[in-house]
């Protein structure tokens, strides 16, 4: 493996990032915390607690998530997509470097930036609500599967995308409404039994519900079977991108 043109293309994306520190870590802060002033001070009045968990508390891996999902597939979709507008995809693909080594530094480095988000949205969440972590490896365990799953999700919508507005349609029009509707901000155990059950053919519900399982031990859905549906999706992901290089789909137009 060509470990030095790994580091060369992570390095590359990770400046990007550090260049616009504004948009990629201040304004997705600033996002939070306004949820937690609305959510938590205006919701949390009416609702005291959910399982135990008072409603501010409740709601933080749920907002971690939200913002996890959305910057793992903007990071991603936009550090692929960008080669492919400006025509330099074409040195990419002729360099000695493997399909491989091309998506684990494009990936790796959108999944990097999206924890450092993740793990300074937790820090400042601390300054509003008291929280506690009662498995810390499962935490850290869903925080890297769900950044590596949805970066690779989001490499393949830049593979995909034509046209700059293709890039936001998905996490705006499809990943976003999922996060709303699966269990960010309230308990399925709350909605009517209908409702129950057609939330749980929503995947981000799994990802929320294990992700919270690890701070309070107890969430809608079993930790086994959150972990099993992140699984089966990171594996879905990794087969599009396979075969996407196999074929060649969109890699050069």
């Amino acid at each position: 493996m060509n470990h030095r043109a790994i580091w060369a293309i992570y390095r590359q994306e990770m400046a990007r990032a550090f260049r616009t520190v504004l948009q990629s870590i201040v304004s997705p802060v600033i996002s939070t915390s306004l949820y937690f002033v609305v959510f938590g001070a205006a919701i949390g009045s009416r609702i005291q607690e959910i399982g135990g968990v008072s409603y501010g508390a409740f709601i933080v891996p749920g907002l971690i998530m939200l913002s996890l999902l959305t910057h793992s597939i903007s990071n991603a979709s936009f550090g692929i997509y960008f080669p492919k507008f400006t025509g330099t995809i074409y040195e990419i693909l002729s360099a000695p470097v493997s399909h491989l080594e091309i998506v684990v530094a494009y990936v790796g480095a959108a999944a990097t930036k999206s924890m450092i988000l993740g793990a300074i949205i937790l820090a400042t969440a601390t300054l509003f609500v008291p929280l506690r972590i009662e498995h810390p490896l499962v935490m850290v365990l869903f925080l890297v599967l769900t950044a590596c799953t949805f970066s690779l999700f989001g490499f393949i919508i830049g593979i995909w995308a034509d046209g700059f507005e293709k890039l936001q349609l998905v996490p705006l029009l499809i990943i976003t409404p999922l996060t709303f509707l699966g269990g960010s901000f309230y308990s399925i155990d709350m909605l009517p039994p209908f409702w129950r059950s057609v939330t749980l053919f929503n995947p981000v519900l799994y990802l929320v519900s294990g992700f919270r399982w690890s701070f309070y031990g107890d969430a809608d859905v079993g930790v086994w079977v959150s972990l099993t549906m992140t699984l089966i999706f990171l594996a879905v992901c990794l087969g599009i991108v396979s075969w996407i290089f196999r074929t060649g789909y969109r890699l050069k137009s």
